[in-house]
């Protein structure tokens, strides 16, 4: 890809394509839905990040807007997310709301200078346990600070460190408000029974339309935005700088470099989520740019920090979305609420939203990969816990940093364990025996890619793009690993993304020559020789019988 393809918006290349009514209208319908589900969501998240539900709309809205706009995404759907709560809300207790604009502006410019210099790919080189740890310590603090909300707890104060506040929680127990718990095992309620029963309507925005309802006709003595919050403004402020000082942008910095670290991961993740769910590829750094102005324009319109929001994004997708307008929908459809209906946002229980945000967080802990991971090694089951712990103990700043360094240093510890020094002089002939007209012998309809060392987070997605760049969608794919020394917790993981979308494009994957620790980390997860989900051969040679009877095979054989 050329520099100006790879910098230009998928938006422009969606519209250069050819955009008629017809793709329109899917559009604006999926941009609907993900509005409507982005509703209470946006303002459940502006409240647990301490500040207030129209900072959270305005975010959705602003930075959404933008993100579709100048994304390299054709999909993304962008605005505050679960990640950036407990760093809004630090920052916020120690700089204050203005210390979180000039923190939120600083992080888009990093995002941007990242994107310039074509730092998108790096973001893949995350460790798989240090992502799983630090997301499931967020789920944790989030769904911790929402316990007072939910029971209706009297207290003048709640503690911002994890053990004090649920000293807090356990002393105030016994103010517990038991209309207000009722609302909220009621919200709590729909919104599961309505993802058992009906998935595709909106159990956010009916749980708080029904609570709210409830409280009103029933003159339940509940605490709701309106209670909580009674100024709340009427459409978009006018855009602004706050007050800027050296001192100030000295102090934030650290926070603004984890601003833009989490906007970066979870936006490109969500990419690469979104990549494999429409067959697309995205722009990673034109991604990253998008993301620093979305970040710069939703602070001057005082509003959150805003990253690409997987869930929404996924919901964007089944509603039928085709090009970056449907998130440019998305936002315009927010906008008229903000115009037209913000006064309905007084009748909200919190109740109702901290039922929302408990099933924030129970997505974002991830909890069957995080138990997958337990199963691994020692060394990846440390790193996991350790930024687990850190995440929810002490910061997220830390424990990134922490679980990054010990998995880098392991990392390195293990490869030292895979080089071998023969002195009797003997060279290894390995290489030379292997084929190079590996492809020469295979019949239509068959694929081969062959990986030389470590096999780890960063070449799944090589090996995808170079599955695209084929062509025509293989029916079996030979991976050959004999040359593959290690797989760690994060190659696993890439292993099994890439195995299913081989699956989602009708392919069957083939390992050849899987050597002894590769094959026991698969067998951890399931992708052992008797999964069914992938099939395995000792050679090369064999690898190529075993695909031509799998084409021969009947089709529900291949998979």
């Amino acid at each position: 890809m050329n520099a100006k393809a790879a910098f230009t918006p998928k938006l422009i290349t969606a519209l250069r394509e050819g955009y008629d009514a017809r793709t329109f209208r899917a559009d604006a319908i999926a941009g609907l839905t993900v509005a409507i589900v982005a509703l209470p969501l946006a303002m459940a998240l502006g409240i647990a990040s301490g500040a207030s539900p129209d900072k959270g709309l305005v975010t959705a809205v602003v930075a959404g807007f933008l993100i579709s706009a100048l994304g390299g995404s054709r999909v993304q759907i962008g605005g505050p997310t679960g990640a950036f709560v407990v760093v809004i809300f630090n920052v916020i207790a120690r700089h204050g709301y203005d210390g979180l604009l000039i923190a939120t502006l600083l992080a888009g410019l990093i995002l941007i200078a990242a994107g310039v210099f074509r730092l998108g790919q790096m973001i893949k080189f995350i460790p798989h346990p240090v992502v799983t740890g630090f997301t499931a310590g967020i789920a944790v603090i989030i769904a911790s600070s929402q316990v007072k909300d939910f029971l209706g707890l009297s207290m003048a104060e709640v503690p911002a460190e994890f053990l004090p506040k649920w000293q807090a929680y356990l002393a105030a127990m016994s103010s517990t408000s038991w209309p207000t718990l009722g609302i909220g095992i009621f919200a709590l309620t729909i919104i599961i029974a309505l993802r058992k029963l009906a998935p595709k309507l909106p159990g956010f925005l009916i749980a708080v339309v029904v609570s709210s309802v409830a409280v009103a006709v029933l003159k339940l003595p509940v605490d709701t935005i309106g209670s909580r919050f009674p100024d709340i403004p009427a459409g978009l402020p006018m855009p602004s700088f706050p007050e800027i000082s050296l001192a100030k942008v000295n102090a934030v910095l650290p926070s603004a470099f984890t601003i833009a670290f989490l906007a970066g991961i979870e936006a490109l993740l969500s990419a690469v989520v979104a990549d494999g769910m429409i067959g697309t590829r995205h722009r990673s750094n034109q991604e990253l740019i998008g993301q620093g102005v979305a970040n710069i324009g939703s602070a001057l319109f005082g509003g959150l920090p805003a990253t690409g929001a997987i869930a929404r994004t996924a919901t964007n997708i089944r509603s039928g979305a085709k090009t970056p307008v449907a998130g440019i929908m998305h936002a315009i459809f927010l906008l008229l609420f903000i115009l037209f209906a913000t006064r309905l946002m007084a009748f909200v229980p919190m109740a109702a939203l901290a039922a929302i945000l408990f099933m924030v967080a129970w997505g974002m802990s991830e909890y069957e990969r995080f138990i997958a991971l337990l199963r691994m090694p020692n060394s990846d089951r440390a790193v996991l816990l350790l930024t687990f712990g850190l995440t929810v103990l002490v910061d997220l700043t830390v424990a990134i940093g922490v679980g990054v360094t010990l998995a880098s240093l392991l990392f390195m510890a293990r490869m030292s364990e895979t080089v071998e020094v023969d002195s009797s002089g003997r060279q290894d002939t390995d290489l030379d025996s292997e084929d190079i007209h590996q492809r020469d012998a295979l019949p239509q309809g068959v694929e081969v890619f062959r990986i030389t060392g470590p096999f780890f987070f960063g070449v799944a997605g090589e090996l995808l793009d170079t599955l695209r760049r084929v062509g025509q969608s293989p029916k079996v794919i030979i991976l050959r690993m004999r040359l593959v020394p290690l797989l760690d917790a994060s190659g696993v993981q890439a292993l099994e993304e890439f195995v299913e979308q081989a699956h989602v494009a009708g392919a069957t994957v083939v390992l050849s020559g899987v050597q002894a620790q590769p094959r026991s980390m698969l067998e951890r997860v399931h992708l052992g020789s008797g999964s069914g989900k992938v099939f395995y051969a000792t050679d090369f040679a064999s690898a190529q019988a075993l695909a031509v009877g799998l084409l021969e095979a009947p089709e529900a054989q291949l998979h």
